[in-house]
């Protein structure tokens, strides 16, 4: 019986000792990542650094990502090895992933498994399963353009600036300066649109006077790109402006006739005094 409990207890230290020592090699080696710029539907290398943090070394060291579920693939081999990692050195693996085409820009997790062998004498074999953080960035890809209404020489009217986003990603806190050439602007020549989402557009209103037929804008863009960094972006846009006689040539405006039909009722009404004139003179000699 006494044998029992002494088997039974030795088993438990046992169990605990390799708890403890299970417990020390999770956190013996540090993992961590280095990747170039990733969009959606491309590809970029990413580096695994492996730091052994161990009081032994180890060897036949191998890092296998599982793309399995995710929005990755591996243009190559989805497992590296290094045959030794010295304790305190850091060895690095290297990996090409591409991304989704349809992967939305964000912050994504690969699990891996990694399993080494520690050089303690016992040649104890480690398996670990973790995961590592890959990021997909947006490229700011921005289209711009500008409308006129009663664009005529001399005439009050307004412009529209539209900005179109072709990216991937949001961007955030627009706001559209103009400095015209050409043109005088009624007012405010700032107007913030705000957020312009991936695949949409914003445009916003300028109460302007058309002055010369050689006009354009030069429209400056501030925002915060899908990194949240501040950006400005500087196009200049040709402003079609018609003269008056191009714009009554093409029927953007009609021709002003106030004048002409002033004068038929001028003729008129003089025409019928002289009709009155001569109606009486005839009276009389007829008297």
């Amino acid at each position: 019986m006494e044998k029992q409990t002494s088997n039974k207890a030795g088993k438990i230290l046992m169990l605990l000792a390799s708890a403890i020592l299970l417990i020390g090699i999770a956190s013996a080696l540090s993992i961590n990542v280095d990747q170039g710029e990733l969009y959606p539907g491309q590809s970029s290398d990413v580096d695994v650094n492996i730091k052994n943090i161990l009081s032994d070394d180890i060897t036949d060291v191998s890092f296998n990502l599982i793309f399995s579920n995710t929005q990755f693939i591996s243009v190559g081999g989805s497992e590296e090895s290094i045959d030794e990692i010295k304790d305190g050195d850091t060895e690095s693996v290297t990996f090409k992933l591409k991304a989704s085409q349809d992967a939305k820009p964000g912050d994504y997790t690969i699990p891996y498994t990694l399993v080494y062998t520690i050089d303690d004498g016992n040649d104890t074999i480690i398996k670990e399963q973790g995961t590592i953080g890959v990021t997909i960035g947006a490229k700011t890809e921005l289209d711009y353009s500008v409308e006129s209404n009663n664009p005529v020489v001399g005439n009050k009217g307004k412009i529209t600036v539209k900005v179109i986003n072709r990216g991937f990603g949001d961007i955030k806190f627009a706001t559209i300066k103009i400095a015209p050439q050409g043109l005088e602007v009624l007012g405010n020549d700032r107007t913030y649109i705000g957020t312009i989402s991936s695949d949409d557009f914003e445009s916003t209103n300028f109460d302007v006077i058309f002055k010369d037929t050689n006009s354009n804008v030069m429209v400056t863009l501030y925002y915060k790109d899908f990194d949240n960094n501040e950006q400005t972006e500087t196009v200049t846009l040709p402003v079609k402006v018609y003269s008056k006689e191009e714009a009554l040539e093409l029927g953007i405006i009609q021709k002003n006739n106030t004048a002409l039909y002033v004068g038929i009722v001028v003729l008129v009404i003089v025409a019928w005094f002289v009709y009155r004139a001569i109606r009486k003179r005839k009276k009389k000699k007829e008297a």
